[in-house]
């Protein structure tokens, strides 16, 4: 009771928030997007994403030591494939000498410890732009998951730590766990993306791979046919929860900050690790913002980091991790 509790005794100075503070944030918390393109000696500054980059192979692990340096141990690679190279059918995804395949071997040969997660879905790869195969204007779920089980393999033969399905297709989990088991692959995780909305912040992503859907006839001009609605709230547990009895390890919410709801409520639900994707129209609105003087860059970037671990994420995808972790360091 007031006087004898007062909460600002807590608040002095720094030395006692840091030793009370509940949230500590450590290199331990990232997982760090990676945008991989075919060349030598390429790093290509991404327009809507500034100083975020894609890279070719030789700078590729050039970058990936650079980050172990920092701490950071778990990379998420994504490949943006050349226009000659995508159809409707994923065929490129499964080639053993294609660019994710040799990211992968490039990450490990660099640096053997480092955790390597792929995205598996077939966006990069579609001449539609769709996570799925297209058929008489819609998104084919069976037949597109018997492909992102094959893809899922392929980088598991190529060394992979952890497959990352970001299709959202129904049943690609339980597709993927069970051709990994088939082929002896028992140790290979997945990280799902479990509660994956049709978010309006992945523009600068798709800018970063060339991979939004086109606009043409019999082509579905968006992916609210498998991405969740978001207005959805219970919606988000039923396919997490759906998705660990298929075979996931770690499940994952994308976007994060305007779905920090859903992080609490899931890591209320479940018991494996959650993760979160901070994703990049919320790196491209902070980096505007600060460019324009408005919003102070690294004190913005911390709080949104720090309210992401708060609402419950084990892990944090996020383009900012290696400023981050320069400044805290």
């Amino acid at each position: 009771m007031y006087p004898l509790r007062r909460n600002r005794r807590l608040r002095q100075s720094e030395a006692i928030r840091a030793l009370v503070s509940e949230t500590i944030i450590s290199p331990n918390d990232f997982l760090v997007p990676l945008f991989v393109v075919e060349g030598k000696g390429v790093k290509e500054e991404i327009d809507s994403m500034p100083n975020y980059y894609r890279y070719s192979l030789d700078l590729l692990e050039k970058e990936v030591k650079e980050l172990w340096k920092l701490g950071l141990k778990a990379v998420l690679l994504f490949v943006k494939v050349p226009d000659n190279l995508k159809d409707n059918s994923g065929t490129e995804a499964l080639n053993p000498d294609g660019l994710m395949q040799r990211a992968i071997k490039a990450v490990k040969n660099a640096c053997p410890e480092m955790l390597v997660m792929t995205d598996v879905a077939l966006d990069p790869y579609s001449s539609f732009g769709h996570d799925g195969i297209v058929h008489d204007g819609q998104i084919l779920n069976d037949e597109t998951n018997s492909v992102l089980a094959e893809m899922s393999l392929s980088h598991a033969q190529a060394g992979a730590d952890f497959v990352a399905p970001s299709d959202m297709m129904d049943g690609r989990i339980f597709e993927i766990r069970s051709l990994l088991e088939d082929e002896g692959f028992h140790n290979k995780g997945i990280m799902s993306y479990s509660a994956k909305y049709a978010s309006a912040f992945y523009g600068p992503f798709r800018d970063a791979l060339d991979s939004a859907p086109v606009d043409i006839k019999n082509v579905p001009k968006d992916k609210q046919t498998y991405q969740m609605d978001t207005a959805n709230r219970e919606e988000a547990i039923r396919e997490t929860q759906m998705d660990i009895e298929e075979g996931a390890d770690i499940v994952m919410v994308k976007p994060g900050l305007a779905y920090l709801d859903i992080v609490r409520d899931i890591k209320n639900a479940v018991d494996v690790p959650v993760a979160v994707y901070q994703v990049s129209g919320e790196y491209a609105m902070l980096k505007a913002a600060a460019e324009k003087g408005w919003l102070d860059h690294d004190a913005v970037m911390m709080e949104q980091i720090t309210s992401i671990k708060r609402a419950g994420a084990n892990i944090i995808a996020s383009y900012f991790a290696k400023d981050v972790i320069k400044l805290i360091s």
